[in-house]
């Protein structure tokens, strides 16, 4: 009896250091599941280049093993009603993702039917579709209305989860493309991932500037320097969005903490803590 209930003490002890807890106001949500659904991670790049240094993050993240089998798409040029010009990243897309992005900032329309076919595809398979909006709504809300035109009967609500982060954001979609998204979808509003210590990772760092001490492998090595080298060509250039924490030489992925919660990492404080867990 005393060594039955010694294992009972020793089971709860694994499981609740292996539980993570979710942002206040966000326990019991769905899960990501990692067998079927399907992670969109749609940058605006216009135009702050946080999306730089976000893409060079998220290819770190899913060269882990425990999320190598993500199924997972990128698509770019996600953007709303901001004024200002593009910061180009196919260069960094290609060398990180290889074909597996799509370009909405060369052709919107053709975007939006391309990254549909994934959809359904995902849907069909009983999967779920969790977008991580790391800039507006906007290409979301035509990308559900894809879906909604030609298969009404699959229930868009609880089957696509929108992740958003950033109030800016939002005031920058079309508002009526974001209470579209707000209607018809699972849309989850995180708090902000420039912030450290609000529920989710704060990964806006001035004075982070030793990646490559962390970084061990080669090809993620050469992502980060042309990630580094992209955000500072075009950071505060020609009217864009002039970036301090990059200015001062540091990072600014934080639009990797919408990826981070829909995966379940809630327990990242900083970006410290993310090159401590995924560099190696």
């Amino acid at each position: 009896m005393k060594s039955k209930t010694i294992l009972c003490v020793a089971l709860a002890a694994i499981l609740l250091a292996c539980k993570t807890n979710a942002p206040e106001g966000f326990a019991g949500k769905k899960a990501f599941n990692k067998e079927k659904d399907l992670l969109l991670v749609q940058f605006d790049c216009k135009t702050d280049v946080d999306d730089i240094h976000t893409m060079a993050s998220l290819a770190t993240l899913m060269a882990d093993s425990s999320y190598s089998t993500v199924k997972f798409h990128v698509v770019t040029g996600t953007y709303g009603t901001q004024e200002g010009l593009y910061v180009p990243p196919n260069d960094l897309l290609e060398l990180a993702f290889k074909n597996n992005w799509t370009d909405a900032h060369e052709n919107f329309t053709q975007a939006v039917h391309q990254i549909k076919d994934l959809v359904i595809k995902t849907l069909k398979n009983q999967g779920d579709i969790w977008i991580a909006d790391a800039g507006q709504s906007d290409f979301s809300a035509e990308l559900v209305k894809a879906v909604q035109e030609t298969h009404p009967e699959i229930d868009i609500h609880n089957r696509i989860h929108i992740v958003q982060h950033s109030s800016w954001n939002e005031e920058v979609t079309s508002p009526d493309r974001l209470q579209y998204v707000k209607e018809h979808t699972e849309y989850q509003k995180i708090p902000d991932g420039n912030v450290v210590g609000n529920g989710t990772p704060g990964f806006r760092s001035p004075d982070f500037n030793r990646w490559k001490e962390e970084i061990t492998d080669p090809g993620l090595i050469e992502i980060w320097q042309l990630a580094i080298n992209t955000a500072n060509k075009y950071n505060g250039k020609e009217g864009r969005y002039n970036n301090e924490a990059i200015a001062a030489g540091g990072l600014d992925f934080s639009d990797l903490s919408e990826v981070c919660w829909i995966l379940g990492l809630y327990d990242i404080r900083n970006t410290d803590q993310f090159f401590g867990i995924f560099s190696k």
